[in-house]
Order: structure tokens, then sequence, then C-alpha cells
């Protein structure tokens, strides 16, 4: 018997209106915005349901906005009783993951990416750093690459390992600029800069991992109820501890995307159920294994025709 594994999406999977007609639908949806609201004492759900999209697009809006709606949509989706072996998220994603493996309670969960999106946004001044998707190159020569410009100076290093041909570097300005470069020369066939407000997932915010072990250390964290493999090692873990020095790793160290899809399939899991807004997840999974089923759950119509899928398989 095949596991099932749910994921969670990371930033660039929001959009404005996300979640609004099932919350308008269903009450128990709704509950998720509105606790959001109080918890964060800010109007993130008129954000969320309304834009501006500029302002949703602001990294300690997009966090708990994304965390929120992946969670009222997993509301609405585990009233069909289907179960997660194993849990994972993207980034931003994994804090919803962790939610959903009952880590941490939703309010603490949403109030924790808020933080973390606003010490992400200040940890280094705006337009130092950036971020850039390299495709077409293995991760041994990019590793190469962006070690040899460090080295020279300025800093760049492997940030989002998502699926074969498809790695995002981050750094400062000059270092992305730089890597990407001689990633072409190496043999990228593109480098696309990313529209990102800083170098997620480098060194360059090392300060914001340290404000975020402050946050955590103030929250209530529970061993989680199924192993979530976390992005920093793609190992599946359940401790409270564990976990907490891999949320603070996690800010600095690049996402082991396919390391840890990887990992999930190789512990049996035969079937990914991306639960939130957009396909990014299951764009990627596809490139990873085309032999798993994918699934997509964002709103209740795709909730709807999955939970049918299940059934006639029988998961």
């Amino acid at each position: 018997m095949g596991k099932i594994a749910f994921v969670f999406p990371g930033q660039g999977s929001q959009t404005v209106g996300m979640g609004k007609e099932l919350a308008e639908k269903h009450s128990e949806v709704m509950d998720y915005f509105t606790k959001a609201d109080s918890r964060l004492n800010v109007p993130l759900s008129k954000l969320i349901f309304e834009g501006p999209k500029e302002e949703l697009t602001i990294t300690y809006n997009t966090q708990p906005a994304l965390l929120t709606t992946s969670m009222a949509i997993l509301e609405y989706f585990s009233k069909s009783g289907v179960k997660a072996d194993f849990a994972a998220g993207h980034s931003l994603g994994e804090y919803t993951a962790l939610v959903a493996a009952g880590v941490f309670s939703f309010e603490d969960g949403v109030y924790a990416v808020r933080k973390r999106g606003e010490f992400m946004e200040n940890a280094v001044p705006n337009g130092e750093g950036s971020m850039a998707a390299v495709l077409g190159l293995d991760r041994e020569p990019l590793a190469a690459v962006t070690n040899e410009v460090s080295e020279s100076g300025p800093t760049v290093s492997l940030a989002n390992l998502n699926c074969p041909g498809q790695i995002v570097i981050s750094g400062s300005r000059e270092g992305v600029e730089l890597a990407g470069v001689k990633a072409k020369e190496a043999g990228a066939k593109r480098v696309l800069p990313l529209d990102v407000s800083g170098p997620f997932h480098s060194t360059l915010m090392k300060p914001a991992a340290d404000q975020l072990r402050e946050v955590l250390d103030g929250v209530e964290m529970k061993d989680a109820a199924i192993p979530v493999v976390v992005n920093v090692s793609a190992e599946p873990i359940q401790s409270a501890s564990d976990i907490k020095d891999k949320l603070i790793e996690q800010l600095y160290s690049p996402v082991l995307w396919e390391d840890s899809v990887a990992k999930m399939i190789e512990l049996g899991v035969d079937t990914f159920i991306e639960i939130g807004p957009g396909k990014v997840l299951s764009g990627l999974i596809k490139k990873i294994d085309k032999t798993v089923k994918i699934y997509s759950v964002s709103d209740e119509e795709s909730a709807n025709a999955v939970i049918e899928a299940l059934k006639e398989e029988n998961l």
C-alpha cells in the first residue's frame, strides 16, 4: 500500500482572492481567516481577498497569508477523511506542514511567519540582495560557480534545489549577477532574475535567523504527529527541539526540495497532494518523478475532484 504526503507551497504561489470563495461558503474555513486577523491584529483576510497585489506580495504579508489560506483549504479537504503519512512544505510552506502536523497551533504558526517575514525583509537593505533561477545546469557545476564567486568577494550560494535543471541562487546583487554570467559560461540554458525583496536562503539571512530563534523560543512547539521532511536536511523528523533548530537553519540554508521529494518516495510515498494556492509544487514533483500520483487542492472544485479520484483508487 502506497503512502500519501501532503505538501504545502511557499512564497510565489499567492494570488489576490485565494481561498475567498471557499471561506464565503464554509464557516469553518472562514474561521482561519478570522483567527489570523485576530492574532496579528491586522485585516489580513481583507488583503488576501481584495488585495492590492503589491501589498500582498510584501514578504511579511505573503507568509501569513499563504499559511492561513493553505490551512483553511486543508480544513475543507480534511473532511474527506484522507490522512497523510508525511508532510513537507517549500520554504515558508514548511511552517504550514508543521501546523498541519500539530507542532504549532495555527495562531502561533501565523504569528511566527509574520515575524519571520519581517526579519527577512529587514535583514538586508532593499536592493542589496537578489535571487535568480538557473535553468539547465546541475548542482555540482553550479556549486563550483557560486563557490568561485564567493571566494572572490561577493556572496552567492545555492538557495532552492527545486527539481532537475532548476536551481535558485541567492546572495548579494553583485554575487548573483556574476554567478549568473559564469553559470551561462558553464552551460546553463537560462538565468532568470526573480522578483523578490531579499536574498532568501543565503548566509546574508543570518541576522534574521538570530531574531527568529527568539520568537520560536517564545511559542509552544510539540512533537509532530506525523514525520515532516524538512528543507534543510531532506530527512523526516518529529522532535520539537530538532524542528526548531532546522527552522532557524532554514533561513540561511538551501531548500533541498528535490531531495525531500526523493526521500518521501524512498519511504514509500506514491501520492502527493499539494494543498494551497497554485500548482508550483505539483509541477516540480512531476519533473522529479513522473511515476508518482500528484494532485493539487486549491478550492472547493479541485478538493471535491481529488476526493473523488482518491475514492476510486481506494486511498
